[in-house]
């Protein structure tokens, strides 16, 4: 309704023009390819969430009509075809108004070597039998796949850039980034440090929903928990979806450690808590508790009163502690304000207010924790 609006009030040139914008999000088909069969399976297709680096806050593309811009990878060595598709384009008697340089905008990601006939990048599909995963075996583990109704075997490999032909491949490889996470970065292979840090972390769609975000953390956890110089394991500016995961991983970890026992989570967050899940799993303390929080979550009968206030008050307490923060700093700054500033700031005092959003943050990790044990249940 709105798009007939606006076109509504579109003079005849406009109109036209209108018709020669596409999202570029539905625009861009994406696929990892086994089999040449492949190719021409929609199923097989996915779509970016993202490609606003490439094209713009409005991630829309201006010149064609029917634009279709496939980015299709070899399912091993990600050899990849590129090609641009489209059923009619702008030409000079639209006043001079240039299509955007679509093309141009993907070459300026994608490596070099790039296929852009589909007869050249079948042929090297088979080589792909002949594929190995680089690096060392981490981890094995297997997946049940309902729709083939059989167990799929999957590998966590750990690789680093001395390992032959892998800088290539990552090149290849963190193309993926740009589509699928918001604030993404190429990383800089050449910087020595880049081997410690957890930069960034990326499931496919066409893998997502079957645990293997899980796992992969999980192999993480378990592999530099060994490492003396490794302190902590954390993630910059996590997304919501990797908080829900690492609430799963962390709190799977730790429900084993003698610290975090039945007996004892009823007691309150300790020192003993948050120095084992350190040393045993680099978790740092601020993880630990939330852990925490949810292991005792699971062991509280919430429909006990007094045990669910003890509950409530616990979690509270630490989530109302920045507020605590806050109103002190605020009644330093008070003694500096004139009268005008003075009444812009007292509304961010409001108790009542203060309590209202207190309680909607406990309802909405209360909601979430419960998600955690829930899916803890069904491992």
């Amino acid at each position: 309704m709105q798009q007939c609006t606006e076109m509504a009030g579109m003079n005849p040139m406009e109109k036209k023009l209108a018709e020669y914008k596409c999202d570029t999000n539905e625009a861009i088909s994406l696929k990892l390819v086994r089999f040449a069969d492949d190719l021409e399976d929609e199923s097989t297709t996915f779509h970016p969430e993202y490609s606003h680096q490439l094209y713009g806050d409005d991630e829309v593309a201006f010149g064609y009509k029917g634009l279709q811009i496939q980015l299709y990878y070899s399912a091993g060595n990600l050899s990849t075809l590129f090609k641009v598709k489209y059923s009619a384009r702008v030409t000079e008697k639209f006043d001079c108004v240039e299509p955007d340089d679509v093309e141009g905008k993907i070459r300026e990601i994608i490596p070099a070597g790039f296929s852009c006939n589909t007869d050249d990048f079948t042929s090297l599909l088979e080589k792909e039998t002949n594929f190995k995963p680089f690096g060392t075996l981490l981890h094995t583990y297997n997946v049940h796949n309902v729709e083939e109704g059989e167990d799929f075997t999957y590998q966590i490999h750990k690789v680093d850039l001395s390992c032959p032909g892998f800088r290539e491949y990552h090149k290849r490889l963190q193309t993926f980034l740009m589509w699928f996470i918001e604030t993404a970065s190429f990383i800089d292979v050449d910087d020595d440090r880049w081997d410690f840090f957890l930069v960034q972390m990326l499931i496919l769609p066409p893998f997502q929903g079957e645990g293997h975000g899980a796992q992969l953390l999980e192999a993480v956890h378990m592999f530099y928990c060994n490492l003396h110089k490794v302190q902590d394991i954390t993630a910059e500016d996590p997304s919501e979806n990797y908080v829900k995961l690492r609430d799963y991983v962390l709190v799977k970890l730790c429900q084993t450690l003698p610290s975090f026992s039945t007996d004892k989570l009823p007691l309150g967050f300790s020192d003993d808590m948050a120095t084992e899940a350190r040393e045993k799993f680099k978790i740092n303390k601020k993880h630990a508790r939330r852990v925490y929080e949810i292991l005792r979550l699971r062991v509280t009968d919430m429909s006990d009163e007094t045990k669910a206030r003890d509950y409530r008050l616990e979690v509270k307490k630490r989530l109302f502690a920045p507020t605590k923060k806050n109103q002190r700093e605020m009644t330093k700054m008070m003694k500096c304000l004139r009268p005008e500033e003075l009444a812009s700031h007292i509304s961010q005092m409001d108790t009542a207010l203060q309590q209202e959003e207190l309680e909607k943050s406990y309802q909405e990790l209360l909601a979430e924790y419960r998600r955690v044990i829930e899916r803890l249940a069904q491992a």
